[in-house]
């Protein structure tokens, strides 16, 4: 290689500027590290190619937790919003869930700002086409015209750029989205490195004209009075703007025959994708054929910003023909001359088998190279953005000498999505929506920052100041629940009316205020006339102990279970045992555990294949194993 196409060195290269490779980059060059982000767009920088929102069920956790660990995501979005929500208010506070509409041109301009402007961030137009190696270990990487990036780490944040092939109907184009570029050329350099390819699909709506639209035949759907940030570092008043509506209309079966008509004619049916979609976000044609009975679907308008008409139609993703799909829109109540701006299409591209990564996303066959977003087999924004931040803070951890930041199931959703890619089989998009929180009690949305702040302070991306606001915030917490616990009121004439006012029992004597908050119709507010020596406190402050207190047997239950949940994580299985040496494994079992290795006995207990049996077996031989690597070597018995 001539010298001159031997380029700058760098610490760590990021490859894709969508909202995992953002997040990625930032934390790598926050931490001090110089760091390269390679795009094949410049404006494609955290770009919304398909949904104008960020959040939703599940998903609003997902946003909360990286603004904790100190992430850009949800300042971004409490920027560039144009309509909040919290979803599920009705039920438990365990499923709240913020949802926020966002400025698209906003979203992406903004977050091209911080990245523009962060110390140690370089930006660079190209496509990178190989990953270089020495002895299997990250060297470099090489681009399109030839040219080398010497570095120590890779993180790769492709998106769904890896051989993008767009289709609708009978027409395909391979770019990536909205017409940009696809990098055709990476995939071979990571099959050649011995890493296992997927092909998977995803698709989106049309965008239709606003002016097109009878909004009269819709229901108006407004976002909320008082706006939840996604940032801790906001506060309500922060970001208060007037908001847009959305609307809701339906589908019917006119829509419904005009798509079994023309069924023949759609490439998810005609053999024409091979990729594997999202079972649980399905086009509209899959609705219809997969739910017959239903006769109607929801249709959700949404707008894409202040500064355009195009409206997004969520719900009827598709990718049918262009003269179906404009038949289609127009049988539904309002969109009767809806004039389409563009057409909705599905997209396939090349990502990975996850199950390659280590809990540090990681490849197990590469060191020093990292994988993050939708090149991981998940779908969705909130998703990429979380391994994202994850990969770039692993990244930078081992290149500082530091220990990696794994979380586990208990401690974060971002710890269930990674879990659930690295350890169970899965052979289409992960969403986080469908995911099995088994602590959802303690993984609230509202209480990301007690849970994961000082991680993030730890690793170095929370600074000094909000840290000391959040140890504050965390002792009023403490300091109000005590306070309750120990405050008793009387069964006074005025309590034994307000009582009988909202349907509560009477008192017999003296309670605290604690056992009062503890019934289901008492809130906090409802006890101000009783509750003399109480000082003003911030909202989110009382939302907290409001909360550990009305719900404090289920999260004792839940903090016990996550107690026996540890002690399998503690049991660590060393990286070389060797599985065929362990005596009455089933065959499947062995398999797969050789597969994946996991790291400790409660991952290689959520192996697809792996049964309870299989794991008893596995602990009697590790306790062999380790008395006799005891004996043999006298190791740290900690090790297993």
């Amino acid at each position: 290689m001539a010298d001159n196409l031997i380029y700058e060195n760098y610490d760590v290269v990021v490859v894709g500027a969508g909202h995992a490779g953002c997040e990625a980059a930032l934390a790598c060059a926050r931490l001090g590290l110089e760091t390269i982000m390679f795009t094949v767009s410049m404006d494609s920088i955290a770009m919304m190619p398909c949904n104008p929102n960020i959040g939703g069920t599940s998903k609003g956790h997902l946003v909360r937790e990286i603004d904790a660990l100190g992430g850009e995501m949800g300042k971004n979005i409490d920027k560039t919003y144009i309509q909040s929500k919290m979803l599920n208010v009705s039920k438990g506070p365990a499923v709240h869930s913020l949802r926020a509409q966002a400025d698209k041109q906003d979203y992406t301009n903004a977050m091209r700002a911080v990245v523009e402007n962060t110390e140690h961030l370089t930006l660079k137009q190209a496509e990178v086409t190989e990953i270089l190696t020495d002895e299997n270990k990250i060297t470099g990487v090489k681009i399109y015209s030839g040219g080398i990036y010497p570095c120590r780490a890779v993180i790769l944040c492709t998106g769904v750029y890896l051989k993008a092939r767009c289709i609708c109907g009978e027409m395909s184009t391979y770019t990536g989205p909205n017409g940009l570029p696809a990098a055709n050329h990476l995939t071979d350099s990571l099959i050649r490195h011995g890493i296992e390819m997927y092909r998977f699909k995803t698709g989106t709506p049309a965008r239709i004209d606003k002016r097109s639209i009878d909004f009269s035949k819709m229901e108006e759907q407004f976002g909320d009075k008082k706006v939840v940030p996604f940032s801790f570092t906001n506060t309500a008043e922060d970001i208060t703007k007037d908001q847009v509506s959305c609307w809701l209309t339906y589908t019917n079966e006119e829509t419904h025959e005009i798509i079994r008509e023309n069924i023949s004619r759609s490439p998810l049916f005609s053999g024409n994708i091979q990729g594997t979609g999202p079972r649980y976000c399905p086009s509209i044609e899959d609705k219809v054929v997969k739910f017959a009975d239903k006769e109607r679907h929801q249709v959700f308008i949404e707008p894409e910003g202040n500064y355009t008409n195009e409206m997004y139609i969520a719900g009827m993703s598709s990718s049918l023909p262009e003269d179906v799909q404009i038949r289609m829109y127009r049988s539904v109540p309002g969109l009767e001359n809806a004039k389409i701006v563009r057409n909705a299409y599905a997209i396939e591209y090349d990502c990975i088998n996850p199950m390659q990564l280590k809990p540090t996303l990681e490849f197990k066959v590469v060191e020093g190279l990292f994988a993050g977003g939708q090149f991981n087999g998940s779908s969705g924004y909130e998703e990429a953005a979380a391994q994202g931040l994850i990969a770039g803070i692993n990244a930078a951890m081992k290149l500082l000498g530091k220990k990696p930041v794994v979380l586990d199931r208990s401690q974060a959703y971002i710890g269930v999505l990674i879990d659930d890619l690295v350890t169970k089989e899965t052979h289409e998009p992960y969403r986080m929506m469908t995911s099995r929180a088994e602590y959802r009690l303690l993984l609230r949305q509202d209480n990301a920052d007690l849970r994961l702040t000082r991680i993030g302070y730890q690793v170095g991306l929370i600074h000094e100041e909000r840290y000391q606001k959040f140890l504050e915030k965390e002792l009023l917490i403490k300091e109000e629940e005590e306070r309750l616990l120990h405050t008793v009121v009387g069964a006074t004439k005025e309590m034994q009316s307000f009582l009988k006012q909202i349907g509560s029992s009477a008192l017999n004597s003296g309670i605290t205020l604690s056992d009062l908050l503890k019934r289901p119709e008492i809130t906090y507010d409802m006890l101000a006339p009783f509750d003399t020596g109480r000082k003003a406190l911030p909202e989110d402050v009382i939302f907290e102990a409001e909360i550990n207190i009305k719900y404090e047997g289920y999260i004792k239950r839940q903090l016990r279970q996550v107690e026996q949940f540890k002690k399998m994580e503690e049991k660590k299985i060393p990286d070389e045992i060797d599985y065929e040496a362990v005596p009455s494994l089933r065959i499947e079992a062995r398999q797969k555990l050789k597969k994946i290795r996991p790291e400790n006995l409660g991952q290689a207990s959520r192996i697809s294949g792996v049964s309870p049996a299989d794991i008893s077996v596995l602990l009697v031989y590790l306790e062999h194993y380790k008395r006799s690597m005891q004996c043999n070597t006298n190791v740290d018995s900690s090790f297993v």
